[in-house]
């Protein structure tokens, strides 16, 4: 058994023994209570503080490896988490139930989308989402960061947020020169350590 970090001495469950309904359920959760980079936010909630299924070096190490992986970054979390906890039932069972909800959603808000457009209350609930989500991303990239062992990934990462923020070059090539940079610190970084 491995114990929380940050001070919490509880040990964690036995990985083979999370009922694959409460996955499900869990990632139904996340997948209808999020929007945009949030979800990570939210799933780091729900994977490391309230269910403690994963510890946080665990889970910051799948986002890593999910973010450069292709396709929807959270779907490859929900399926970092369901294999790691489960294997491959585990894996459908949280991809499944991060999709299926907001699949729903979606479809009811395009048959509403024309009528509640124009409502004030919408737009402002919109917005308030939109700060929310923020919210979660800025805290996710503050933890990534504290677990580096050094400044020059977090360097990188505010780099590359600049260049496509501020100076709104195009995505591909900044990450495509940004990439390389990054891994070639994090290995000199490793090989001087080692």
């Amino acid at each position: 058994m491995r114990t929380q970090p940050m001070g919490l001495r509880e040990t964690m469950p036995e990985r083979s023994s999370v009922p694959l309904l409460e996955l499900l359920l869990s990632h139904l959760r996340i997948g209808l209570l999020s929007f945009g980079g949030g979800t990570s936010g939210l799933a780091y909630h729900e994977v490391v503080v309230r269910k403690r299924w994963l510890v946080e070096a665990e889970f910051l190490s799948g986002l890593a490896i999910c973010q450069i992986l292709p396709g929807v970054n959270v779907v490859n979390l929900a399926v970092y988490v369901g294999q790691k906890l489960r294997g491959w039932t585990g894996a459908v069972a949280a991809a499944t139930g991060l999709l299926i909800g907001p699949f729903f959603v979606v479809l009811a808000f395009g048959i509403l989308y024309g009528h509640i457009i124009g409502v004030p209350a919408v737009a402002h609930a919109l917005a308030g989402i939109t700060a929310a989500a923020i919210g979660l991303m800025i805290m996710i990239v503050i933890r990534g960061a504290r677990q580096s062992r050094t400044l020059a990934g977090p360097l990188v990462a505010v780099a590359i947020a600049v260049a496509i923020g501020v100076f709104h070059l195009p995505l591909v090539p900044v990450v495509l020169v940004g990439a390389p940079i990054s891994i070639a610190l994090a290995y000199l970084t490793r090989r001087r350590d080692a």
